[in-house]
């Protein structure tokens, strides 16, 4: 609808004015819109009213713009291309052939969990681009709140998770482990309280993990006091390896490390059992690229049989 007064003029005046001046044919414009050759027509006659200026010259062999026209049309033509180019990127993100998809991760997470399914999501669509971004746990769950990433695939414990949803997705179960120079170690079943008495190595002081491990400890009895505190948990087992000390580390790092140098230490009591977990904003909206990853994640939990 036309406004003439304030020119409040409709969109899909535009939209008829741009395919009129690409082909200079009121048929040809017609055709393009899904319309008719009097109700473009009549559009036109009416955006020229309610403009106050011709925009096109008639003849027998179709139309040419007018000095306004074609002013008209540089603007017009470049509002209607980028509707036109938005609304393709967004149907090509529903039907995932593209899209961006920021997912904040643990390295114990990564590694016994989330490495085949991200394998999986990539090899079904291809054009989706992954952020991942390897976190603490405390900087995943924050990098959640602040929408900084879509989703994020955690341990637990978690903290203060308010305003989130979670889902467990898988069991972990952490082992000691140590180099040759504590091999005489192996063979036996230590306490904790022995086992306390080496140099210990673990994540840094300001992380869930370190924190479960000291209320662990302190259960027992004993004090949770680590020699070497390491960024992540993957520089755990090079540490260890190199006779520095002692550590905790998830079974399924040892899966594929056939190394001589690192023995496991069976110990009397059994380590905090930990899941590897699934978090995402309640009511938030996610994109199709975002909740198909969401949907693979929870779908290889459940193969877990957690």
């Amino acid at each position: 609808m036309v406004m003439v007064d304030d020119m409040n003029i409709s969109l899909d005046y535009y939209k008829t004015f741009y395919y009129v001046a690409k082909y200079q044919n009121v048929t040809l414009a017609a055709n393009a819109l899904f319309s008719n050759q009097p109700n473009v027509t009549r559009i036109i006659k009416n955006l020229e009213h309610a403009l106050g200026c011709p925009l096109f010259v008639r003849s027998n062999r179709g139309v040419r713009l007018t000095p306004e026209g074609e002013r008209l049309y540089a603007r017009v033509k470049v509002a209607v291309e980028q509707i036109a180019f938005a609304e393709t990127e967004l149907d090509r993100v529903k039907t995932l052939q593209n899209g961006v998809v920021s997912l904040g991760a643990t390295e114990v997470a990564l590694h016994t969990f989330l490495l085949p399914v991200l394998n999986e999501y990539r090899r079904q669509y291809p054009g989706v681009r992954l952020n991942i971004l390897n976190y603490t746990i405390n900087q995943a769950v924050a990098a959640l709140k602040n929408h900084l990433v879509d989703i994020a695939i955690v341990t637990t414990p978690t903290g203060d998770i308010r305003g989130l949803k979670s889902k467990a997705l898988k069991r972990v179960q952490e082992t000691a482990v140590c180099g040759p120079f504590f091999s005489r170690l192996v063979g036996t079943e230590m306490s904790l309280r022995d086992l306390a008495e080496y140099p210990l190595i673990s994540l840094a002081a300001n992380t869930r993990t370190y924190e479960m491990y000291s209320q662990w400890f302190s259960e027992k009895g004993l004090i949770y006091s680590p020699v070497i505190e390491v960024a992540t948990a993957d520089l755990i087992l090079p540490m260890v390896k190199n006779n520095l000390g002692i550590g905790f580390v998830p079974e399924d790092f040892l899966k594929d490390d056939e190394s001589p140098e690192l023995y496991r230490i069976a110990l009397a009591e059994e380590t905090p059992v930990r899941f590897v977990t699934l978090l995402k904003r309640q009511d938030d909206v996610l994109s199709a690229a975002a909740k198909e990853l969401v949907r693979l994640t929870a779908g290889a939990g459940e193969k877990e049989s957690v």
